[in-house]
């Protein structure tokens, strides 16, 4: 098992090596396993893409992102473009229904609302704004409408985590209440606790998923 320090070493290396980031600006500390990412950088991208890379690294066991954004003055636009910006790119979106999502922007922070059918178009209209001049923050309110019933669905996803998270399968207990699953337990990797979120996830239907998953190493 990974010390502190090595988890930070390692989680600065892979800082570093990721071409995306300016890995120069963030800071890093960990304890007992969470890492905690500090500094500033000069896009939300990069914020994003820094907590990504962080949980890469084995033995992270959870991430705190104190990471502000500092737009340099070359690409600060108001609120009113980054609005219609933003409109204009999920309307192109061939993955998102015409008119499913509504956007509104306050000092570079844009807010996502309106309702999808899938998770993975929830997470296609985040990814299709986070990347946008001008933005400092996304929060994603899509809400996911269900289109059947959920009375079968703790069987489809407990087969889906067996046939895809392997030997962590035995370890995670699926609750189903309503349009909302529950997921707790344990898995061995962080990247086994994403697998686990997104095969609940990609259940027709699901409006939240609560991740009460523990890693350990």
């Amino acid at each position: 098992m990974k010390t502190d320090i090595q988890v930070q070493q390692d989680v600065i290396q892979e800082l570093h090596w990721e071409p995306s980031i300016d890995a120069s600006r963030i800071g890093v500390a960990v304890r007992d396993g969470i890492v905690t990412l500090s500094g500033d950088v000069s896009s939300y991208a990069q914020k994003w893409d820094a907590e990504l890379t962080s949980q890469r690294v084995q033995g992270v066991r959870g991430t705190a992102v104190e990471i502000q954004v500092s737009l340099p003055g070359s690409v600060q636009h108001s609120d009113t473009d980054i609005a219609r910006t933003a409109e204009n790119v999920l309307q192109w979106a061939t993955v998102l229904p015409v008119d499913a999502i509504k956007v509104q922007v306050e000092q570079g922070w844009i807010t996502l609302s309106g309702d999808v059918e899938w998770d993975y178009q929830r997470q296609a209209a985040s990814m299709a704004v986070r990347h946008l001049m001008g933005v400092t923050g996304v929060s994603d309110q899509i809400a996911i409408r269900p289109t059947v019933s959920l009375n079968a669905v703790r069987a489809d996803i407990e087969a889906a985590l067996r046939r895809r998270a392997r030997a962590d399968a035995h370890d995670i207990a699926v609750e189903v209440k309503g349009a909302e699953i529950f997921l707790s337990g344990t898995v061995h990797t962080w990247q086994d606790r994403e697998l686990a979120r997104q095969s609940a996830w990609n259940t027709p239907g699901v409006r939240n998923v609560y991740d009460n998953l523990t890693v350990v190493n």
